[in-house]
């Protein structure tokens, strides 16, 4: 069977995106992956360095999605399909190219996790994030913004002049453009995975690449790797070097052996090759190994402890074996970011497939022989030489030209193809994927002027690259321009200039809240929550006169709201809190996360009874995020009774 790529559908239960969240994202991450500078002193000097490298501010430019539920309905999906006699690999293009699936035809085996449903979740730096099957995590600390976002993806002639998939697309948090090949040599048991970074800028740019893999959890299964040591990662926030595999009275190499959910980047030394398995109790399962520059190896394991267990159980649907996560980076952690020089690239060849292994020797105690006998095996299967001359053979196809187009991804590419004259030969982002939101950029890149928006409508996405913020800083000063100076200026981290941007606009804006709500997240930061409350009170009254029916607006309101009652009692008026609660539409304050809100009024509001209520009632919080412990924090000011368990998402020790 020659290998071949094709379109196919899959059908899930799968819960909406929703809509975009219209507000930027001004916060600081609430990412978990950070360490603090008397953290970083007691580290290896290179780690420490790029650990302290470039950290994002915010996620500007994306917006972060937070509109989707838990109610999931069959839903079709576009997959493209790769496939030979030996394997067949499912990508879901229209999800950040994720591998849904990948295949073993000889044995029957599923290589990987394969989740059952499609439930959206805020584990990704903008939000929306799903669990199983291959990601690839680019951009900055953390899964990558484009977990739920389209890829473009077309068919390209592979080095042995079969078919091959590419996915490309821009990534705007670094504004690097990077592709990812699916090749499949005929008769071949490994995929191949061909992937580039590009940095077309004249400047240095930090970037971050981690292939995470979703694998089953098998009760004896192990995660093997050439390494004696590991840096250990929990949601305490702090890093340290471990031995490998036994650490604490546990071997920590079988992921259900710790209670809490933790990170192992492995210590592989220098010259080894790269590689790393799951393995389950009879010594079959995935490898997965790749040319040195790709040199972190990582385990991330959910552990067995109950909060561990909830959030698989909150990923998926009721009785699903659980995962957990092997991984491939380009640091030893994924606390890094890397320098990528200018007009350099990083390119690397990944190989994913399966492994039979001797089970005695992989589950002995005897650590160098399990390593060993896994070495031999992936020797025999795929000698370290012949990734090297795939990679060989791949690179000069890197750069040949997309055939049939599969998928469209988005606009943004077209656009900074355009503004920066860039060839970027083996990518092409085409004018014709420029859309409803690039056009206002497009308008100021050929005119000088930012238009103005044809309906009423909340404002679009800023871009906030340098390029974008000198043009904005040029154009005429019309309120929203201001607007969208503002918010590059604060990303570019100049807060009193964005504060001066958005006073002015508010003079003769028509639309007021989009200013004041930026300008109450200024005063939340500076420390004056009285003023921040004011100037959110302001915004959701203007916004309750101006908004219209639609989708957008009742994503606005939601999102304005949700921020304004928050605000409204960290500064001790829950009258007012609950002012802004009363006028959200019925089905808004039924969500999750405004009951919980209208729970912690009503502490507020001193009747503790009724927000026990609520609690027994029970609710969901759909975009409850990764590592939150706001339910023990309501909870613990309820009641002296234990959590009850389905809101048990505690990561860590009391």
């Amino acid at each position: 069977m020659a290998t071949s790529v094709r379109r196919a559908v899959l059908t899930l239960p799968a819960a909406p995106l929703g809509q975009p969240n219209p507000l930027p994202p001004l916060r600081p991450l609430d990412e978990v992956h950070t360490l603090d500078d008397r953290a970083r002193a007691e580290l290896p000097r290179d780690m420490a360095r790029q650990i302290g490298y470039e950290p994002l501010r915010t996620v500007l430019p994306v917006r972060v999605l937070d509109g989707y539920g838990r109610e999931r309905t069959d839903t079709a999906l576009d997959t493209l399909v790769v496939e030979n006699e030996r394997l067949r690999v499912t990508v879901l293009p229209g999800l950040g190219g994720r591998i849904h699936s990948l295949f073993h035809k000889p044995t029957g085996r599923e290589l990987l996790y394969r989740n059952p449903v499609l439930q959206p979740a805020d584990f990704a730096l903008n939000g929306a994030w799903f669990s199983g099957g291959i990601e690839w995590n680019i951009g900055a600390t953390g899964h990558t913004t484009l977990a739920c976002a389209p890829v473009h993806a077309a068919v390209v002639t592979a080095p042995d002049g079969g078919e091959m998939l590419r996915l490309w697309e821009w990534e705007q948090l670094r504004d690097v453009p990077f592709q990812v090949d699916l090749w499949l040599p005929e008769d071949s048991d490994f995929l191949y995975v061909g992937v580039r970074l590009r940095n077309p800028h004249e400047r240095t740019v930090p970037v971050y690449w981690w292939s995470n893999i979703a694998v089953p959890e098998d009760e004896h299964g192990r995660v093997l790797v050439p390494a004696e040591e590991a840096w250990h990662f929990g949601y305490a926030r702090t890093l340290r070097r471990v031995p490998v595999p036994h650490w604490e009275g546990a071997d920590r190499t079988y992921p259900l052996r710790s209670e809490y959910p933790a990170d192992y980047f492995y210590e592989v030394p220098d010259g080894a090759r790269r590689w790393i398995a799951a393995l389950d109790g009879t010594g079959r399962g995935l490898v997965q190994t790749s040319t040195d520059l790709l040199r972190g190896r990582k385990l991330f394991l959910w552990g067995s402890g109950r909060g561990g267990r909830r959030w698989q159980q909150w990923l998926t649907e009721p009785g699903t074996p659980g995962y957990a996560e092997i991984q491939a980076g380009l640091a030893r952690t994924q606390l890094e970011h890397v320098p990528l020089d200018a007009g350099a690239e990083f390119a690397w060849l990944e190989a994913y497939g399966p492994l039979a292994a001797d089970p005695s020797r992989v589950h002995g105690d005897d650590w160098a022989a399990a390593r060993t006998e896994v070495a031999d095996r992936l020797a025999a299967a795929l000698p370290r030489e012949a990734v090297e001359e795939a990679y060989a053979a791949w690179r000069p196809c890197a750069d040949t030209e997309p055939a049939e187009s599969l998928a469209t991804g988005s606009g943004w590419g077209a656009l900074e193809v355009l503004r920066g004259g860039l060839k970027l030969p083996g990518t092409p982002f085409a004018e014709s994927t420029l859309g409803e939101e690039q056009a206002p950029w497009l308008e100021l890149l050929h005119t000088g002027v930012l238009p103005e928006p044809r309906r009423v409508t909340p404002p679009g996405p800023t871009l906030v690259a340098p390029h974008w913020r000198d043009m904005l800083e040029t154009a005429p000063a019309s309120p929203l321009t201001e607007y969208h100076l503002g918010v590059a200026q604060w990303h570019a981290g100049d807060r009193a200039q964005a504060v001066r941007s958005w006073e002015r606009g508010l003079q003769l804006a028509p639309s007021r809240w989009p200013l004041l709500r930026c300008l109450a997240v200024a005063d939340q930061l500076a420390g004056d929550p009285d003023r921040a409350a004011d100037q959110y009170a302001e915004a959701f009254d203007d916004l309750c006169e101006e908004r219209r029916e639609g989708e957008h607006w009742t994503a606005a309101t939601a999102a304005l709201g949700r921020e304004a009652i928050t605000a409204l009692l960290a500064a001790g008026r829950p009258a007012d809190a609950r002012a802004v609660l009363d006028r959200l539409r019925p089905s808004v304050r039924a969500r999750g996360a405004f009951r919980l809100l209208d729970a912690r009024l009503l502490l507020a509001e001193g009747d503790p009874a009724a927000a026990r209520a609520i609690f027994d009632e029970g609710f969901e919080v759909a975009d409850l995020r990764e590592g939150a412990e706001i339910l023990d924090e309501v909870w613990s000011r309820l009641t002296d009774e234990p959590l009850p368990d389905r809101y048990a998402y505690r990561m860590r020790p009391q």
